[in-house]
Order: structure tokens, then sequence, then C-alpha cells
């Protein structure tokens, strides 16, 4: 029997961080999303069974979206026009109470699953979303699971789903509500990293009919879709520099997959040689208002300082973790590697490019911690896991320090300070960024009541990201090397 087959053209993008701006590299200008949007509405009159989604994190990473706290990066994701949103864990990043706000200013739909209230269990969003097109009707359903949404874990009312294994049975629960409608395809839409989504593509049941996972997190370049449990999955890169494109024909007969191809496409002024003016306007709008108090100059470094890997110690990490031990006064500072934004810095540094940069300005605790208990930190920092691909949390350690973890003994086989060997019995006084002081079992292997043993933690500053402007507001012409403060092996994974 001859098989009913339509063609869908499913376009995706994901952790775009606010890259809305092109950027000159070599003879072409790549990425921003005038460009993105222009291609997209191409895409749409070529093809007009056309969907676009973004799995997660639209917010941080400029200040076009920072210095409104998300209602500029809305503003311009409303004239993008995506078909389907879900929310990944920078989306918390200004409270829930504001992404709560912030979804009442989308006009398109935003989906997540598996984020409710824990007193009476009500979602926070609708957990799916079925759009007929072209005589087909595709559901969405939106995945964040608690180990990328740390920041929530400071509500006690919020609780996600906590283990892959519970966020694949709720998958299963919709799926079963909407099978009866004979849904013709299935999408999750995951901000959980490409790990993960195998993972979880590993658990779901064939009957459920997912066809497709569209990931985020982990920030991760492919060149084609891998095939686990019979589920494609794809991610895009980050940014807009590029797209990811499916051109699937769907069996509407069996609502499954029958052939597809997939590319990731370069957003650049050869692919996408023109750009959306509404979408230009827009964009213009908003950095007028920040360029006039983003443009000021606040240092120059020796040279461009580089962060190329956040599982390695870099130039830039060095200067950063040195900063906060300068001007706290502790003994180690440790700098969230992924607090570090960009990757690179300078020679010239504006307000614009530091605030991009670190643009968290969190709050730093200072602790003690026994030379024992740094030791078990940083066997819990170089877990299998980090090496093996996971999307974790790495640090930066400040001037004098020396750690180096043997992979193969899973130890910590050398830790000084100032060149003398850490006493496992001796306090040592620590600084920690906020997310990391409220992340401390999982990042540190260390509880809170451990720490309050040794002294009663305090917070020393409010912001990170001042404490780094004035110290070098005040210092011209520094640079950073790398020196071995931190070895126990690379893994890119920015």
């Amino acid at each position: 029997m001859e098989k009913t087959l339509k063609k869908l053209v499913l376009l995706h993008s994901n952790d775009m961080h606010g890259d809305f701006l092109a950027e000159q590299v070599d003879e072409k200008l790549v990425g921003g999303v005038s460009r993105l949007s222009a291609y997209i509405n191409h895409v749409r009159q070529e093809e007009p069974n056309t969907l676009y989604c973004v799995a997660g994190d639209m917010f941080r990473g400029s200040v076009l979206d920072s210095e409104f706290k998300g209602i500029s990066t809305i503003q311009i994701m409303n004239a993008l026009g995506p078909d389907i949103v879900t929310i990944g864990n920078h989306e918390t990043d200004y409270g829930l109470a504001h992404l709560l706000f912030i979804e009442k200013c989308a006009t398109f739909p935003i989906v997540n699953a598996n984020m409710y209230i824990k007193t009476n269990g009500t979602r926070l969003f609708k957990p799916c979303e079925v759009i007929e097109i072209g005589g087909m009707k595709v559901l969405f359903i939106g995945i964040l699971t608690e180990q990328v949404i740390a920041q929530t874990k400071k509500d006690g009312l919020i609780g996600t789903m906590v283990s892959i294994e519970e966020a694949a049975a709720e998958v299963g629960k919709i799926c079963n509500a909407y099978n009866a409608i004979d849904i013709d395809f299935t999408v999750l839409l995951t901000h959980i990293g490409w790990e993960e989504d195998h993972k979880l593509a590993a658990l779901l049941d064939p009957a459920w009919g997912v066809d497709v996972i569209i990931g985020g997190h982990s920030h991760t370049f492919i060149d084609q879709p891998d095939l686990v449990n019979g589920v494609l999955i794809a991610q895009a890169g980050v940014g807009t520099d590029q797209l990811g494109r499916f051109d699937i024909m769907i069996d509407t007969d069996n609502n499954c997959v029958d052939s597809y191809t997939w590319q990731a496409v370069p957003i650049d002024d050869v692919h996408c040689p023109d750009t959306d003016p509404v979408v230009e306007e827009i964009i213009a709008g908003i950095k007028t208002q920040t360029d006039a108090k983003y443009g000021r100059i606040v240092t120059h470094l020796y040279r461009k300082l580089t962060h190329p890997n956040r599982t390695q110690e870099t130039e830039l990490g060095n200067l950063m973790a040195d900063i906060l031990q300068d001007a706290l006064g502790v003994d180690i500072a440790f700098m969230g590697s992924g607090s570090i934004r960009n990757e690179w810095l300078g020679p010239v540094v504006r307000f614009q490019d530091l605030v991009e940069c670190v643009p968290y300005a969190s709050k730093v605790w200072e602790v003690k911690m026994s030379g024992a208990q740094l030791k078990r930190a940083w066997v819990r920092i170089n877990r299998d896991e980090v090496w093996e691909g996971a999307h974790t949390e790495y640090y930066q350690l400040s001037e004098g320090c020396r750690m180096v973890y043997s992979k193969s003994r899973h130890e910590v086989v050398e830790f000084t300070l100032n060149g003398e060997p850490l006493e496992d019995d001796r306090l040592y006084t620590v600084a920690l960024q906020d997310f990391h002081y409220n992340n401390l079992e999982d990042g540190l292997d260390i509880t809170l009541d451990e720490l309050k043993a040794n002294m009663t933690p305090r917070v020393v500053a409010t912001s990170d990201q001042e404490i780094i402007e004035e110290w070098l507001k005040a210092h011209q012409l520094v640079d950073r090397r790398i020196e071995g403060r931190c070895r126990g092996g690379t893994r890119r994974n920015k």
C-alpha cells in the first residue's frame, strides 16, 4: 500500500545567549538575529510547512539582554517569531517571578513539562503544545531537569523532576494523553545537554512515538544527528552563527519519520545575504540605550587574555581568580569557569566587554575549608563525568595554588599554596561565588554544616562584577600566563 508522505521543515536554535548582533569574522559578517530572521522568513516562504523552535537559554550573554533583564530579548524574539520555545537554565537567572512575567510578554508559546509548585503540583508552564501545519499535528514537549537549574534551589517552593528517569516518565504520560488525537510527529525540546539527551532517548518507550529531540545546554556542534532508540537527536551549537535544519518526510499513516536530511546552516552574509529591517530597527533602538552606558573604557590589558576551555586553567581565569583573592584578602579564590562567559578579553576592555564576560554580578562568600576538604573538593571537581563530556562546573584557582589530579588514581596527588603542601587539619579562607555556595554538595562534595563547623560563612561582596571592575580600573596593562595552577586533564566544553 502506498504511504502518505508529507514534508516538514524543522528549524532550530539553542543557547542564543543574547547573541543578537552580527560580527566581522575574516571577510564575512557572521550571526545576528536580523540575518537569522531573514533566513527563517525565506524558508517559510519557500516551504509552507516550516516550524522554528528554540531549545532554551535565550537569555544572558550580552548587555542588550542583561540591561533590561530579558525584556528586550523577548521583544527581539517576538519579532523573530519562533513557533515554539522551551526554557533553559539561564531563563531563571533573573528570578522565577520575573520569568513568569516575561512569559506573559511573549507572543509565542513557551513549554515546560516538569517545573512545578511543590505544595500542590501545579506546573509553572504549559507542558506541551500541538501545532497543526499542512494537515499534520506536531506535538512539542519541553523538558528541563534539576541538574541544570541549580539557580532554583534557592526557591524552596519550586521543584522539578529530579532525574532523567522521571522526566522520561512524564514524557510518556503526555504522549499517552495526546496519542488519541492522532499526533503525526512528536518533538522533545530539551535543555539538559547532549549526553543527557542520549540517556533520555534510551529510556523512551517507542510506543510513545517520540521522533526527534532538539536539545541545548552543552553548546554541542554536530556533523549529523545521532539516532538512539529510534529517536533523532540534534543540537545547533551556541549563539546565532548557525541554525539547525531538518527536512523531514513524515509518514502520516504510521506517524513516523520516513526520511530526512539535516544541516547546520551558516548564518552569514554569504549564505544569508538579506537582513530583516523590522528586527534591525528594534535592535538599533535597544543598542542606542546601551551604548551610552556601556561604551566607556575600564582598562587596557597588556594583551588579549583567553579562556578557551572551561575544564582547564586559562589566562583569563587566572586573572579573575587573582582579582577576587587580592581584593578580598583570602587564601584561595575559586572562580567558576562557567561564570566567565567569553573566550577572550582585551586588550582594550570596555564596560560592555566586562559585563558580557562576567555577567552574573554574583555575591561572594568567605568560607573556611580544611586542607583535607579542599583536596576532597578537587576530587569531586575532577570526577570522571567531567572528562566524559558532562556539562559540569569547573574552577579557576588563584595565584600561589598548584593542584595536580591523577585521573588514573582518582585522587589529588599534589596541592600546594605558595609552595607549601596543604595541611589536612589547617583551615584556609576561601572565596566562593553565590551559585557555588548554594550548590556545595553537588559541586564540591562538602556540606554547609561542615563549613559552618569551621566558621560561619559570610558574604564579603554583593557583586563579583563590581570587584573585578574596580580592580581593573586601578590596574593597567596587567598580564597572566598559564602557570600549572590546575592540572587534571582537558576537554573542550565551552
